[in-house]
């Protein structure tokens, strides 16, 4: 029986070592499956099964843009944060930021593929006038450097979505 409900996400991955290696460090948790050509991941801190098979990346349309953990507060996006930088990955950081008609707290990472992942917190829904295409729902609004966390700071110049 699940505890709780699971987002599952099945990629098929160029390199399932270098893969299975950025997840364990990005996750924070060893394959809790291993099989000739498949590894499964179950991490503690987000509601994920993930999956990684080995094969060719589809580069075609309806590859994966990017995906994402979301987590019940700023204080988990900010210990999984230092615990992924901790590991050596490069993150990139936005606080407080507003993207896709929300304001989030957030980071990302990018896999050995290219997929891009944020573990982020909802801080609260926007609701605004700007029609979907105008190109206004993914610019980040992050006007001044401010730290949210010890050590931590807003970095600007960043956008929400590739």
């Amino acid at each position: 029986m699940i505890e709780a409900p699971k987002v599952h996400v099945h990629m098929s991955v160029s390199n399932l070592e270098k893969s299975r290696a950025f997840y364990e460090k990005f996750l924070g948790v060893a394959p809790v499956k291993v099989k000739p050509g498949y590894v499964k991941f179950l991490p503690g801190f987000g509601p994920l099964n993930l999956a990684l098979s080995q094969a060719s990346p589809s580069t075609e349309d309806g590859h994966v843009n990017h995906m994402g953990i979301q987590v019940e507060s700023q204080a988990i996006v900010v210990r999984e944060l230092e615990r992924v930088k901790a590991a050596g990955l490069p993150v990139r950081e936005e606080f407080s930021v507003d993207c896709c008609h929300a304001n989030q707290d957030k980071f990302w990472v990018e896999d050995p593929d290219g997929v891009d992942w944020e573990v982020y917190v909802l801080n609260h829904d926007i609701e605004d006038a700007a029609p979907a295409d105008s190109g206004q729902c993914c610019a980040s609004t992050v006007a001044q450097p401010a730290t949210v966390a010890k050590g931590l700071t807003i970095t600007s110049g960043t956008s929400c979505c590739r």
